[in-house]
């Protein structure tokens, strides 16, 4: 197997952690190498489900948000720049060296460059289209995020989250898409910070509205966002959660993308769940991106399926009955 970049700048290129009592990990995704980490020095701090799940069954510690102070912080850096910066901050106000590792197409050269402007670069390297450095010091205040930011009157947003910066259109067009009546127990599969449940909590006969979301930071906005003694918030992997009852409706703008690649077939698994936890009348709302292929799942997942709204960017599917209540 190929040494990542951070093994060969432990082992080759001076980067030194023999002195470590502890070592801060942001925002590694399953299956990053840190075999060069002695583990029992390590803190994952990852707030997306899977990804801090996988590292908790491989024995890390594991947290949502830093937790004092590091002798080394590691930034594997993520798709949304603001995200990035406030995590190279974070990194740099709890601990004494900072290590960043990134793609080429994560723009890890223009944080090299700006990063060398602020502090005292110690190393760097360059391997597999991509390039690892480490600094000291340095003044990185103005990179921090907000912990919320205002988009509207009614809702907040953080840096990372999916459409952050607005709402993303996608589910304006599926919440202008609802029929009038959705049943009392209705779940929001991947709710993210809350504006597609919000819309369903204005109809009245909703009894109970299961938020379920991987990422902890969308689904905190989503707490803020939502102020409603039906709403059910849970932190978890959509395609493991375990429903107390069968649901009515089931809402969904699935992902398909994981990092920067794209995988259609989480959007599969997600249909797939909601058809596990619907009630044998239940009905499932979802809208995706125009060329995605999901047709064919939900005509063999639901005994009726139909493309209800759409535009030349999304469609909005409509499948009721699933397969299991058809007998």
């Amino acid at each position: 197997m190929s040494q990542s970049r951070l093994t060969m700048a432990v082992q080759d290129n001076g980067l030194d952690l023999s002195h470590a009592s502890r070592i801060a990990v942001f925002a590694p995704m399953a299956g990053f190498d840190l075999s060069s980490l002695p583990k029992s020095k390590c803190q994952i701090i990852q707030p997306l489900k899977v990804d801090h799940a996988a590292y908790a069954a491989a024995g890390f510690d594991c947290v949502v948000h830093e937790d004092g102070s590091y002798d080394f912080a590691l930034v594997c850096l993520p798709r949304a720049k603001a995200q990035a910066r406030d995590l190279i901050a974070r990194a740099v106000a709890c601990a004494g060296t900072v290590i960043v590792d990134g793609q080429k197409t994560d723009g890890v050269e223009s944080y090299l460059k700006d990063c060398r402007k602020r502090a005292d670069l110690d190393g760097s390297m360059a391997k597999a289209h991509g390039k690892l450095f480490w600094f000291s010091g340095g003044s990185f205040d103005d990179w921090r995020a907000p912990l919320r930011q205002k988009i509207s009157d009614d809702f907040v947003t953080a840096a990372g989250v999916f459409s952050a910066d607005a709402i993303d259109p996608a589910s304006l067009l599926l919440a202008q898409s609802l029929p009038a009546k959705l049943g009392r127990n209705v779940a929001d599969l991947g709710a993210g910070w809350g504006y597609l449940s919000a819309q369903v909590l204005k109809h009245e006969e909703v009894e109970t509205l299961y938020l379920i979301e991987g990422d902890r930071v969308a689904l905190d906005c989503a707490q803020d966002n939502i102020k409603d003694d039906r709403a059910e918030f849970h932190w978890a992997d959509v395609r493991r959660w375990q429903a107390r009852a069968r649901m009515d409706t089931v809402v969904m703008n699935p992902p398909f993308h994981t990092g920067r690649s794209a995988e259609p077939s989480l959007g599969v698994d997600f249909i797939k769940a909601a058809a596990k936890m619907m009630a044998p009348s239940g009905q499932l709302w979802m809208v995706a991106n125009r060329h995605l292929p999901y047709e064919a799942t939900l005509d063999t997942l639901f005994a009726k399926t139909e493309e209800v709204a759409g535009d030349n960017r999304f469609k909005v599917l409509w499948a009721s009955r699933p397969a299991r209540a058809r007998g």
